[in-house]
């Protein structure tokens, strides 16, 4: 390495290249700026803030900016159900029926793009296992095509925010049949947040109660939740996309809540800084406990980074990618298997986890190099039926290619050419 070694054993220089390759991002108008976070070994070894909160304002990007994080709000869900778990609550393999009678007698379509009323009755019933590895055969409206995707719109509105109370949502859920039988594929869906209010069932505290409760609250992740209280919206990213005619960043920001929402979504609803996310980074990376508090036992972090899909699963492409090229999925959590295959679309150290929010935002924890990185952006990506299939070509993607750059760029820094 050249240089010298800064905090966490990384090279300066090295640290000094991220900035210098992601503001020609923003100076190219393709994002509103960056918050990055580098943590490795004790210590934080760089944080970046580049660019603007909020464009209009020149209110720029800073440390404690507030992000809309959407599936990254996915692991604390599965974390939560595997609390349950530990406590004998609910098993992997039992029905979610047990809970959710919403989801008895369910039908599948025979086709996932064809016909709604050309459909087989389902197998077996979905278990907890199949909603934490998206293998439940439920979808999401915009990563599926044909007549169920504009269902699923219809049905339960936008996957953004919706009108319906949880047990309306639900129950319009159960009426739409799946996609595919129970166990057959990775399908990424609305699974998890089913998952959300299975643990609000099933500990009897509401979901959003519970994870306050039991992992925000003690992690000391204290600006996160699924509102911006009115004191703290001038921290808050504004929320950039593309415009197609124009080619220019429009502001596309969702409205504030008046308070916490009745559904609060398990599969992507959160709000969240750099330091509150890496709270729950670092518990995840130490095997379930930080600060002298556990969360979860060992064994337990380590089956959630044990990937479960099988080999055939894994050639299905995702999002129109082949994504599982040298990674698999766990219990909530993508996890690298095999680095030089994966090195494709990023890098990381075999065993290295973590999950991307549809915003742009993303995060890796790696045991190897007992480091966490975190890349905070607010680009929005279309989430309308059908788009997962056109997001190639949907948008100038100068912004979603900054990440493999600051990926890339963080291990060179530490002397791996990943």
């Amino acid at each position: 390495m050249d240089g010298d070694l800064a905090l966490g054993g990384f090279s300066s220089d090295g640290l000094a290249t991220i900035p210098a390759a992601l503001q020609p991002v923003i100076d190219a108008g393709d994002l509103s700026g960056f918050v990055t976070l580098l943590w490795r070994k004790g210590e934080t070894a760089q944080v970046n803030t580049l660019g603007w909160r909020d464009v209009e304002a020149k209110a720029p990007m800073t440390r404690d900016t507030l992000f809309r994080i959407a599936s990254m709000t996915k692991p604390i869900t599965s974390v939560a159900a595997l609390m349950l778990l530990e406590e004998g609550k609910l098993r992997l393999d039992d029905p979610i029926t047990k809970w959710m009678p919403e989801f008895k007698d369910l039908r599948v379509l025979k086709d996932a793009a064809g016909p709604l009323d050309a459909t087989v009755p389902a197998e077996r019933d979905i278990t907890v296992d199949d909603l934490m590895t998206h293998r439940s055969g439920l979808a999401y409206a915009f990563t599926s095509i044909g007549p169920i995707a504009q269902a699923y719109e219809k049905a339960l509105g936008s996957p953004l925010g919706t009108h319906l109370t949880p047990d309306e949502w639900l129950a319009a859920l159960g009426t739409l049949p799946l996609s595919y039988q129970p166990g057959e594929r990775f399908h990424y869906s609305h699974a998890t947040e089913v998952l959300g209010f299975l643990v609000g069932r099933v500990a009897g505290t509401g979901y959003r109660d519970f994870i306050m409760q039991r992992i925000l609250k003690p992690l000391g992740m204290d600006d996160t939740d699924f509102w911006c209280p009115p004191e703290k919206r001038n921290r808050m990213a504004k929320l950039y996309r593309i415009n197609p005619k124009t080619d220019a960043m429009e502001d596309v920001s969702l409205p504030h809540l008046p308070g916490p929402p009745e559904f609060c979504a398990g599969g992507g609803g959160l709000i969240s800084t750099a330091d509150d996310y890496l709270q729950f980074a670092r518990m995840m990376l130490n095997g379930g406990e930080l600060d002298g508090v556990r969360y979860l036992k060992p064994e337990t972090i380590a089956l959630m980074r044990q990937n479960r899909l099988s080999d055939a699963q894994r050639q299905v492409p995702f999002m129109g990618i082949p994504f599982w090229l040298g990674q698999g999925f766990g219990l909530g959590v993508s996890v690298i298997t095999d680095p030089e295959k994966q090195a494709w679309m990023g890098a990381g150290s075999e065993g290295s986890f973590g999950w991307p929010g549809a915003f742009g935002t993303w995060w890796q924890a790696d045991p190897q190099e007992d480091m966490v990185m975190l890349y905070l952006i607010q680009n929005s990506m279309p989430l309308e039926p059908e788009a997962a299939a056109q997001l190639a070509t949907g948008q100038r993607m100068g912004g979603r290619a900054a990440l493999p750059v600051f990926q890339k760029l963080t291990y060179a820094a530490l002397g791996k050419a990943l």
